[in-house]
């Protein structure tokens, strides 16, 4: 009788949740989102996505099922947009519906939708504004940031030159160096290389961009309330994002100690100076949660990016000393040894600009992009899109579009040259994403990227202990495309 009774209780359970599964899936279809592969509740569609390879894994979805592909996280639809056309006409021919900031679980847990990435409506216009204004203000964009960047390239090179003929890793110094461009300007102050409180904040920084890259990271933002309970790698990630909120605040208090209301020496002084003359505002958004979150907003962009990408193109070069020789042919031409390289030589090297573009092209530092939203219920493509639908760029798949580079999976520096060797732009060339949420660091890093990378390849050759055929330029496996191998080089100053 009891075995009986517990038969029937199993039934009745089996019952209930394949008639929960199918009630599931009406309501997906219903939902008219684009298409995808088949998803689960709460489990989503975890088990036809990769949670180490996901750009990876998201192209080759898109294959059987479009340049529109939907994903679930959990119970939550998440839409990624699969080449130029589809990425350019979502955030360009229909910016007024898809610029709005779509939130992942780890972001607005810590950030709280505060800044400039995150935030939206007023708060990100007004953010925006103001610090677009205050950074061109210290000189971004122009001469005086240029020279920032000059002067910082010359200490890397002397840091190259201790080295020696001595095999190094050059990563940490890239990103000390590039760090300082942006702390100069946020700060109002640069870092020596071996500053102990400068270089935590770099490892803390560099520690939760690997976990979040990892499948731990993806595993986050799959199930954010569940991971909480789960001991792992992840949980550093929370801790270290105190610390370092804890670094930038100190640095804003000793401002407020010190400030001069009249004379302004940085961004922090600028932000302080605007929430004082906004005291009285109860709506204002100058308060201490956005100058903390747009100060991390702004020193990311000013960091990561520029110091992978410099990272990635060392690694290229090494791979490719043919393509190394003819920049620095072009450096002796237009340059020579006598001097710092300007901005204003790039347009005389179309060889070096076509190596850069192609090396930011290839390196696809942010492959997965980052996510949007609808900002009202809409129609797209003929896809129901409801208001908040997340809607993602995979960048990898504008950077690596078949159909406006011929060798997408290939270093070609052709791409961006016609055949008159002349530079050519084309217009699936999006690192730093496409329309009103581009890249707000985007002038720096352009600068930051091509002054370093003169300076280096202008004072010495690049050399390993590996012949170029055994070097692999591929990002890091399993961390799903966002990490630059680790390698070590040695360099030889040019005569």
């Amino acid at each position: 009788m009891e075995l009986g009774i517990t038969g029937t209780l199993l039934l009745a359970v089996c019952v209930s949740l394949v008639l929960y599964v199918f009630s599931w899936k009406r309501k997906v279809k219903s939902m008219k989102l684009p298409p995808g592969p088949p998803t689960l509740p709460y489990l989503g569609t975890l088990g036809h996505v990769s949670v180490t390879e996901m750009p990876q894994s998201l192209k080759k979805l898109s294959e059987k099922y479009g340049p529109m592909l939907t994903i679930f996280i959990g119970n939550t639809p998440m839409v990624y947009l699969i080449g130029y056309d589809c990425v350019k006409e979502a955030f360009v021919d229909n910016s007024e519906v898809f610029s709005a900031r779509g939130n992942t679980f780890f972001a607005h847990s810590t950030l709280k939708d505060f800044g400039i990435v995150l935030s939206n409506g007023e708060r990100w216009q007004q953010l925006r504004r103001f610090s677009l204004t205050t950074l061109r203000n210290f000189g971004m964009g122009k001469r005086g940031i240029a020279e920032r960047i000059q002067e910082e390239a010359q200490c890397l090179a002397e840091e190259f030159r201790k080295h020696g003929g001595n095999l190094f890793d050059p990563a940490d110094l890239l990103r000390l160096s590039v760090s300082n461009v942006i702390c100069s300007v946020v700060f109002g102050e640069r870092f020596e290389y071996k500053d102990e409180k400068f270089t935590t904040l770099l490892f803390l920084l560099k520690e939760i961009l690997v976990t979040l890259s990892s499948m731990w990271g993806i595993l986050l933002q799959l199930f954010p309330k569940t991971s909480k309970y789960i001991p792992g790698p992840h949980k550093k990630v929370f801790r270290n994002f105190r610390l370092v909120k804890e670094f930038i605040m100190e640095s804003v208090d000793n401002h407020r100690a010190s400030i001069d209301m009249n004379s302004p020496r940085d961004f922090i002084d600028s932000f302080l100076i605007k929430m004082e003359e906004e005291k009285d505002n109860s709506k204002t958004e100058f308060h201490n949660d956005n100058l903390f979150a747009t100060v991390l907003d702004l020193f990311n962009a000013g960091v990561e990016t520029s110091s992978s990408t410099l990272k990635s193109g060392l690694l290229i070069l090494l791979k490719h000393p043919a393509v190394a020789r003819k920049v620095q042919e072009e450096i002796d031409d237009v340059i020579g040894q006598s001097r710092c390289p300007s901005m204003d030589d790039r347009v005389k090297m179309p060889y070096t600009d076509a190596v850069i573009h192609e090396i930011q092209r290839f390196g696809d530092i942010i492959p997965l992009g980052i996510p949007h939203s609808a900002s009202r219920d809409t129609v797209f493509r003929g896809y129901n899109f409801p208001k908040d639908t997340i809607v993602s760029p995979l960048l990898s798949s504008v950077l690596k579009d078949p159909k406006y580079f011929r060798n997408p999976d290939k270093f070609d520096p052709g791409h961006f040259l016609d055949e008159h060797g002349k530079f050519k732009n084309n217009e699936a060339f999006l690192p730093f994403s496409i329309g009103k949420r581009s890249c707000l660091g985007e002038g720096l890093a352009r600068m930051e990227i091509f002054i370093f990378l003169t300076t280096i390849l202008q004072k010495f050759h690049l050399k390993t202990n590996k012949a170029p055929a055994d070097i692999e330029i591929t990002p890091e496996p399993g961390k799903n495309g966002t990490l630059v191998r680790t390698y070590q080089l040695f360099v030889e100053p040019r005569s």
